[in-house]
C-alpha cells in the first residue's frame, strides 16, 4: 500500500429482481376493502304502494294528469277519454313540451297491466317522464 492510494473494495451487485412484497401487500388490503364494502352497496328495493310518506307531487314545470279508476277508466285532467283519444292528447302535449310530465294517479284495485298500458302510450307519445302520485297514510 503505497502513499495516497486506498485500497477499493467491490460494492453490492445491483439488484436486478423486483420486490413484489408491498405490492401484494397493498393488493390484499384492497381485497379486503372490497370484501367489506360490497355488501353495503347491494340493496332491495321494497316497494309500498299506493300509500307512502312524503307522498308530495312535485313541482314539474308543466304536466298532464292521468287518472285510472277501479273500472280501468282514464281521465286527463279529470276529463274521460277513450285510448285513442289518449294517445292523441298525450302527443299534443309532447308536441308542445317534450319535458311534459305525467302524474300517473292509479287506485288500488287496477291491475298492474292496465297501469303499464297507460305508459306504454305515453311513452309511444313521446313523453318519458311519470310520476306516480300517492297518498300520505293517516
Amino acid at each position: 500500500m503505497g502513499f495516497g492510494r486506498l485500497e477499493r473494495t467491490r460494492g453490492d451487485a445491483p439488484m436486478s429482481e423486483i420486490n413484489v412484497t408491498p405490492l401484494v401487500d397493498v393488493m390484499l388490503v384492497l381485497v379486503v376493502i372490497f370484501i367489506i364494502t360490497a355488501p353495503l352497496l347491494a340493496s332491495s328495493i321494497r316497494l309500498d304502494l299506493p300509500k307512502a310518506d312524503g307522498a308530495q307531487p312535485g313541482d314539474a314545470p308543466r304536466f298532464v294528469t292521468v287518472v285510472l279508476d277501479k273500472a280501468g277508466q282514464v281521465f286527463v285532467n279529470d276529463k274521460p277519454v277513450t285510448p285513442p283519444q289518449l294517445a292523441e292528447q298525450l302527443a299534443a302535449a309532447a308536441k308542445a313540451n317534450p319535458d311534459t310530465e305525467i302524474q300517473l294517479r292509479a287506485d288500488q284495485a287496477v291491475p298492474y297491466g292496465r297501469i303499464v298500458e297507460v305508459m306504454g302510450v305515453a311513452h309511444k307519445a313521446g313523453l318519458s317522464r311519470i310520476g306516480f302520485v300517492a297518498e300520505q297514510p293517516k
